[in-house]
Formats: C-alpha cells, structure tokens, sequence
C-alpha cells in the first residue's frame, strides 16, 4: 500500500491522517470543510475533488466519519468510492458504525473486486494524536496482513477480529463499557464530594485501588479541571450506546443497564445540548446537590506523555498473548 486516501478528517481522523502522513505515506484528504484538511495538506498531503477520484487513484482508502449514513453516503453517491473502487484496493472503514451496515457495504466493496476491513480505534483522541492508539480490524486475514504497514503507523496494539463487522461489534461494546464506567465515576465522585472527601485525595484512592479504570485516569482528571474537555459529545455517546443496545437486541440479550445510560444521555442531551462534552453528564448529579466537582493541579487538556512507538499485532488470549508482528 503506497497511495493512501482519508475521508474524514475530524476530531480523531485529523490525527489518524496525519500518522499517515508523519510516517511517510503518499497521503490524500477528502472532507466536506477542506479547511479541516489544511494543515495536513500544508505538510505535503493531496485533495481529491470527490470520494470517486480518490478511490481510483489510491491503493487504500480509509473513511473515518461521524454516523453509518454518513459513510453510505461517501461510498454509495454517484462520485462515492465505490464507483472508483477496483482490484486489489482495500476500503478501510474507520468509524464507529453499526456492523450490518458494514457488512452491506462490505459485500458492495468485494462485488467491485476490492477488498474491505473495518478498523475502528480505541483509546482516546490524545493517543490518536501520537500513533499510540489500538486499532480492532475486522476483515479477511491476507486483507489485514496487506493493510498492517499503514494501520501500524496510526495505532500502538493491533487486533484482528476476525471477519469484516466484528470489530465494529467490539468497538461499541468497549465503548459501551467506557460509558458505564463514566456514569459510575461520576455518582463517585459526587457522592465523595458530598461526603467532605479532599477531591485529590479521593482522585488517588480510586487510582490506586480495585476501582480504577482507564476512564478514571484519563476523564476523571479532566471532571476535577472543570474543562471536561474530552473531545467526544453526547450525541456521540448517544450513538455509540444505541448501536450496543441495536447489537444486543439482535442477539436477544435482554439488558438492564444499557437502556438507563441510554435514559441518563438523553436527558443529558435534552439539558446541555447534543454537542456538550460527554463528561459533563456529571451535571446532572452537581445540579441536584448543589455541589461543584473541582480540585486544582489536574489538566485541561489530555496528552499522551508516552513517545510514539511502532505498532504490532496484539494475538487474542490463548494465542501466546502478545506478539509484535514483523
């Protein structure tokens, strides 16, 4: 894979993209606000004039967009990728969506004779920014050995799901998982502050203790700032919970607790706006006791202190665990 083209160039694809490029790729950008793609493109990066073009002139072409109709719209318009599509190529689809939909547009993107994976990231937007993110690929195993040079270039551990769709399952299954453990730190951390808990000391206890998480390392701090700036909304969330929920009604699994963070993001929605940072569903619970959530020597803004490294595959448990692919 030489030519690669980005769709999408957003809060995390901008980063995505640039690991591409910052890696030494041949790079092209697409996004409806090319203003977005400017700084990429003042580094050495190309513009395609339409999804098709793009397509036809690059090797892989990555979409990583804000809802599944959103990519049906970049891949199936007249001037969409897969009217570029041919032989060979790979379309990599790096959004969170739902996985019947990629599954769709999958069996599209092989009648064309191109080769599809999906490859949805984890682990924050300030890992995004450095390569040290986790990519779950889903997709055909030589399909995924072909993409792997590029994907180690955006991502840190590196998981093959199995066929195309599967990492979307994933994906909003730890997404699912990452909310449960916002809303429960949230009741935490008020009901700490109520009950006259020093707020860095509560920080450190849950840190240290059997309650820790990621979440807590990484929102937590950003709550105690007052920024909350997470980089991800509460539609976002709202998006991401309803397509576990859709997963989970699919499969006949009768959840409890997904339908009342489904109920908490509404309303979270409904008081603070669709575009509100998610973290600031923790007002919800500051408005009614009327207290404030705050504790000084804590970041505005997350950066990912650790050096960028290369990538490798990550082998699934009980297959000898990890292992850096060559």
């Amino acid at each position: 894979m030489e030519k690669i083209g980005f769709i999408g160039v957003g809060n995390v694809g901008a980063k995505l993209a640039g690991s591409v490029l910052r890696n030494g790729f041949d790079l092209t950008l697409r996004d409806l606000d090319r203003s977005a793609a400017q700084p990429l493109l003042d580094k050495g990066a190309h513009w395609a004039n339409s999804p098709r073009e793009m397509a036809e002139s690059c090797d892989m072409i990555i979409t990583c967009l804000p809802s599944p109709a959103a990519c049906a719209q970049v891949m199936e318009a007249d001037d969409g990728v897969l009217a570029g599509l041919g032989r060979g190529k790979i379309w990599a689809e790096m959004s969170t969506t739902d996985e019947s939909e990629v599954r769709r547009i999958a069996e599209l993107v092989r009648q064309r004779g191109a080769r599809p994976i999906d490859c949805p990231v984890s682990g924050g937007c300030h890992r995004a920014a450095t390569g040290n993110i986790s990519i779950f690929v889903g997709g055909d195993r030589d399909t995924f050995e072909t993409a792997l040079p590029v994907l180690k270039a955006m991502g840190r551990r590196i998981l093959h799901t199995g066929d195309a769709g599967s990492a979307s399952v994933l994906k909003v299954v730890t997404n699912y998982l990452a909310t449960a453990n916002l809303v429960t730190l949230c009741e935490a951390l008020v009901t700490s502050k109520a009950a006259g808990m020093d707020m860095n000391t509560t920080y450190e206890a849950i840190k240290i203790s059997s309650g820790n998480s990621f979440v807590h390392e990484t929102e937590s701090q950003l709550i105690l700032n007052g920024s909350r700036d997470i980089n991800f909304t509460m539609d976002l969330v709202l998006k991401d919970i309803g397509l576990f929920q859709e997963v989970a009604n699919r499969a006949g699994v009768p959840l409890e607790v997904s339908p009342l963070l489904i109920e908490i993001f509404e309303n979270g929605e409904q008081r603070y706006g669709s575009r509100e940072f998610s973290s600031n569903i923790i007002r919800r619970l500051e408005e009614t006791t009327g207290v404030e959530v705050l504790a000084p020597g804590f970041p505005s803004q997350l950066l990912d202190d650790e050096a960028e490294e290369s990538g490798f595959e990550v082998l699934a448990s009980g297959s000898n665990g990890l292992q850096a692919a060559q």
